[in-house]
């Protein structure tokens, strides 16, 4: 049973989240919150697996209960909610911690199988859809002092992976899915999902959104 918290600040919002979440025999809501601060206490109560983050909320907004939720060590994964795919606080949500990204008026398959990825460890927006998010706004990315945008070769959540590692880390923040990235490399698709979990783990990365993130932030991608 996967448990979700819905943080909204618009009642009927939260209501129809609620609606469709308790229609599925997998997923219960353990909770409501009309802000950020609310979300974080509540979260601190139940734990959920999953937290719906809206951005636009009075007082805290979700940004910045994103990231203090991220820094407390909660075991919750944060599923930023927007209005549209492209708004600059998406971005700004996936760089605070969060695990993705969903648009408040996606089909309703899309919400329930984006809850259940997250829930699972995966990427809840497609690859592609976060490439062009972070190609969007790539201009906030800090630029490492002296090298001009170079590689961060010496950081050293990059240089503690292997050649091959790293090359599937810069096709992963290229957008490149496993079955294209198996098929690139000459390589099990079973193959690849065990790199990308090394690749996870030495470099801290949360999920694989977190990856793409790194991969920009250290260089091996570029903005398109």
């Amino acid at each position: 049973m996967t448990t979700v918290l819905i943080a909204d600040d618009q009642p009927m919002q939260r209501f129809g989240f609620r609606m469709l979440l308790e229609s599925q025999d997998d997923m219960t809501v353990v909770g409501e919150a009309g802000n950020g601060t609310e979300a974080i206490n509540l979260i601190a109560r139940y734990q959920p697996d999953v937290t719906l983050m809206d951005i636009r909320m009075p007082g805290l907004d979700g940004i910045e209960a994103t990231r203090r939720i991220i820094r407390s060590g909660a075991r919750t994964r944060i599923l930023i909610v927007t209005t549209f795919d492209l708004d600059e606080h998406a971005y700004d949500g996936l760089r605070a911690g969060a695990s993705g990204f969903l648009v408040k008026d996606a089909l309703p398959e899309e919400l329930l199988s984006g809850i259940r990825a997250v829930a699972a460890g995966d990427a809840v927006v497609a690859p592609s859809l976060t490439r062009r998010l972070l190609d969007a706004y790539a201009r906030h990315l800090p630029v490492t002092p002296g090298t001009g945008g170079a590689p961060a070769t010496s950081d050293p959540r990059i240089t503690a992976l292997t050649d091959r590692e790293r090359e599937i880390l810069t096709v992963i923040g290229q957008g490149w899915s496993n079955t294209e990235i198996a098929a690139r490399f000459h390589l099990a698709e079973s193959t690849v999902k065990t790199h990308v979990t090394r690749i996870l783990a030495k470099t801290g990365s949360r999920d694989r959104v977190q990856a793409v993130i790194l991969a920009y932030d250290s260089r091996l991608v570029t903005p398109a």
